[in-house]
């Protein structure tokens, strides 16, 4: 029997997945208004949305915890953004002087968005301070201001203009296959990076400085965190192509999972 268009509507609509991102909780002004609000500039959800999903901002929130329960039931993707330092008190290093003022809401979110997000086999695709904060669940730890410890600005030359590098992706890997192996040229802008890699993740890129500059879980599971900004790269869409499209799958599995318990509870 031929359906009828609203139930083809459905479908398509049904077929988009949802992709979180999280955000800032940082004052802004807009005409008398001077509040806090959820903020996070544009080329991060118009890189999702060119992809193929929808976009869903990720505000930090009390009883982070049991809101990322309640959260992550409607999401096929997460994405770590960019953003202001991860706290060293969460992996046991004195605060350097540099080091930004913590946000510890935004910290204690984060943890809870991605520990919720591997447990259901969500996609999970870090970004710049993304790629810091899972460093750090994961047991690693971070260089606090890399001109002191790698002796280079090369990594953020300030003023809101990001830097040009090349890093040198490895064969064999997630990365590989979205991006090809050899030298690819990124935007970075980041005074901190990894120092001492987490558990459960291997190296996926570096520049010639040794600084890690991508990694991902192996196997199976879609954990990809890199420490420059594709969204600033609007020509170049393939990460967030390949985190669509790994989205896509998972909503397709959780779609069929449902229709087997209503198949059972019928």
């Amino acid at each position: 029997m031929a359906s009828n268009d609203s139930d083809s509507g459905a479908a398509t609509q049904d077929a988009t997945p949802v992709v979180g991102l999280t955000t800032y909780l940082e004052r802004a002004k807009q005409g008398v208004w001077d509040v806090r609000a959820a903020f996070l500039p544009q080329q991060y959800f118009d890189a999702v949305t060119a992809s193929g999903a929808a976009a869903l901002l990720l505000p930090p929130q009390p009883s982070a915890a049991r809101a990322a329960e309640a959260v992550l039931d409607g999401l096929d993707g997460l994405i770590l953004t960019g953003g202001l330092d991860v706290q060293p008190e969460l992996y046991g290093a004195p605060r350097h002087p540099l080091t930004d003022p913590a946000r510890a809401d935004r910290d204690e979110w984060e943890l809870a968005l991605l520990a919720g997000a591997r447990e259901r086999g969500i996609p999970v695709f870090g970004i710049c301070r993304g790629l810091q904060l899972i460093n750090v669940a994961l047991g690693g730890t971070l260089h606090q201001h890399l001109p002191e410890d790698l002796g280079t600005e090369r990594y953020r030359i300030g003023g809101g203009i990001f830097a040009e590098n090349t890093v040198e992706v490895a064969p064999g890997t997630r990365l590989a296959g979205m991006l090809g192996a050899g030298a690819f040229g990124v935007h970075s802008y980041h005074h901190q990076g990894v120092d001492v890699l987490g558990s459960g993740v291997v190296v996926t890129a570096v520049t010639d400085d040794g600084l890690i500059q991508a990694f991902e879980a192996p196997g199976d599971e879609y954990l990809v965190a890199v420490q420059w900004h594709p969204e600033e790269n609007a020509a170049d869409r393939r990460l967030f192509l390949g985190l669509v499209a790994a989205a896509s799958a998972y909503r397709a599995s959780r779609s069929a999972r449902a229709l087997t318990r209503e198949d059972v509870n019928a």
